[in-house]
């Protein structure tokens, strides 16, 4: 099995890096749908039903996929004999950073189905959250570039 894995390693990096960048552009993108919806969507009509399906399609289509394979791929990695030093910090800090991107995933599906609901934050809230991800990004890619 650790044979397979080593062998495949830079196929299984590459669909990784894939799926990560277009799991963090749905993690940009939707909270920003999230400020326009609660700030001009909504009155119930054609805007708030227009933001509804671009949220969903979205979250379903594009982020859930992505968010799956990128789990799925990170495990693959780090069960890749000699890949991960567990006694280094880095590790456990992009560990705990891609959790808190996974609340944050979880977060935004259910303020879609609220803001579906009529209900919601503010826009500024949704700005607020909007960079969470970048931050939670920035701490991923340093832990794993500098490996301190």
């Amino acid at each position: 099995m650790t044979d397979l894995l080593s062998s495949l390693y830079p196929w299984i990096k590459s669909l990784h890096v894939m799926a990560v960048l277009s799991w963090m552009a749905g993690l940009f993108y939707l909270p920003r749908l999230f400020v326009y919806h609660a700030e001009r969507g909504q009155n119930v009509g054609e805007p708030a039903a227009s933001f509804q399906i671009m949220e969903d399609k979205l979250l379903r289509m594009i982020m859930n996929p992505a968010m799956i394979v990128s789990w799925i791929c990170g495990l693959a990695l780090v069960l890749t004999p000699g890949i991960v030093d567990w006694s280094m910090l880095w590790p456990w800090l992009k560990a705990a950073s891609v959790l808190g991107m996974t609340w944050f995933h979880m977060w935004l599906a259910r303020q879609r189905r609220v803001l579906a609901a009529g209900r919601g934050l503010s826009g500024r809230t949704y700005r607020m959250m909007n960079e969470l991800p970048t931050l939670l990004m920035v701490v991923i890619v340093v832990s794993v570039i500098v490996k301190f």
